[in-house]
């Protein structure tokens, strides 16, 4: 028997009891917190948050307004509309009035860490644009056991979320050690070194456009846009287009690497070969041999590349032409081994989905949120619900 099954059958003989969020949490509209400026700067004090993904938005020189929580003061902040939130500890300011701050009811013995984690557990997402603390949220209920278990649940969860933290902390360092020796590695101004073109190296090729009509929500091929290559498709095409575009059009082969053209310019990615359709002429790539220089390091040397682009209205982008004249160095085959050597190790560590320190961190996740469910799903009996 676990410390939990025993506290439970020590502090809970008649079953567990379960409470409302609206009576164990108390909300505070943050009016007098919002910044007024969002000329925001990372060498100002205090930051500005918002309950979404992005929660720190910048930094603001702001004085006034300030909430002042700490590690002994804590809240949470919930986004109105959304649901979406996040436990704050240090002083902050808030970017808008469609949140609320949520503070422990002082009246019933809790622990607010605890409270914070069964809200992690209820599955809800809202179906229109309206405020839903009042409306709804706050009519959830959670397992609301007697302090001592809250207190050993909330032991057992702080463990998985520092060690998610050290890991991110870890990954961070990894980012900022891989971005040095890079450019350290490939910084060959004023070395003896030849300089081509990318026009030199290669044919700048991109594919040939397919239209809206002729994709659909499922299909054999998938279809990928600007900002999705590598990731989710955005659509599907029929195997026949996809067989009829790659006889009669260009078309990237296994290892090409893949730039983005307009949106977000100078992304990159390798393509693996697999059966799929990108966006015409915003995704290219150069036909390269590799006799002069490795798909590899122009994978490398694209991230650390100053592109100049061109604007023809409100979209700027990455001509061919800007690609053609691109000047890159040439070091030998054998020195751009060796260098695709340590980033590649570098790059999977940080990178890496299935092997790097995103691969661990997303397997501590999954253990973290396993051990919540586990820990925070309890048989619901107790005298009041019965």
């Amino acid at each position: 028997m676990s410390k939990i099954e025993q506290l439970i059958k020590q502090h809970c003989p008649d079953g567990l009891e379960y409470k409302e969020l609206g009576d164990i949490l108390n909300y505070q509209q943050p009016t007098k917190y919002i910044v007024k400026s969002t000329k925001y700067d990372n060498s100002f004090f205090t930051p500005v948050l918002t309950a979404g993904q992005s929660f720190i938005l910048g930094y603001t020189d702001e004085i006034d307004g300030i909430y002042q929580s700490s590690d002994d003061n804590p809240v949470i902040i919930f986004d109105d509309f959304t649901t979406s939130f996040h436990w704050v500890n240090f002083q902050f300011k808030i970017k808008s009035s469609a949140m609320k701050i949520l503070t422990p009811n002082k009246k019933i013995e809790l622990d607010f860490r605890y409270i914070y984690y069964a809200m992690k557990c209820i599955n809800y997402k809202p179906q229109d644009h309206a405020r839903q603390w009042i409306s709804s949220y706050s009519k959830f209920t959670v397992p609301f056991p007697p302090l001592p278990i809250q207190q050993e649940i909330v032991a057992i969860l702080d463990k998985f979320t520092e060690l998610e933290a050290e890991l991110e902390a870890e990954l961070e360092a990894r980012s900022r050690q891989y971005d040095y020796y890079r450019n350290q590695l490939l910084a060959f101004e004023g070395k003896e070194v030849e300089w081509k073109t990318m026009g030199e190296v290669g044919k700048v090729s991109m594919c040939k456009r397919i239209f809206k009509e002729q994709t659909t929500t499922e299909g054999d091929i998938p279809f990928y846009k600007i900002g999705t290559f590598g990731k989710e498709p955005d659509a599907f095409i029929d195997f026949e287009l996809y067989s009829d575009y790659r006889k009669r059009f260009s078309f990237p082969k296994k290892g090409d690497i893949l730039i983005s053209a307009s949106g977000t310019i100078g992304r990159t990615v390798i393509y693996d070969g697999e059966p799929a359709y990108f966006q015409d002429s915003n995704i290219v790539w150069i036909d390269n041999d590799e006799t002069i220089v490795y798909n590899k390091f122009l994978f490398h040397y694209y991230k650390i590349i100053k592109w100049q682009t061109d604007t023809g209205g409100v979209i700027s982008r990455l001509y061919n032409d800007n690609i053609k004249k691109a000047k890159i160095p040439i070091p030998s085959l054998e020195e751009q081994e060796r260098i695709v050597t340590i980033l590649d190790q570098f790059d999977a560590l940080v990178n890496d989905i299935k092997t790097g320190l995103p691969a661990e961190i997303k397997a501590r996740r999954a253990q973290y949120e396993y051990y919540r469910k586990k820990l925070l799903t309890f048989k619901r009996e107790s005298m009041n619900h019965q």
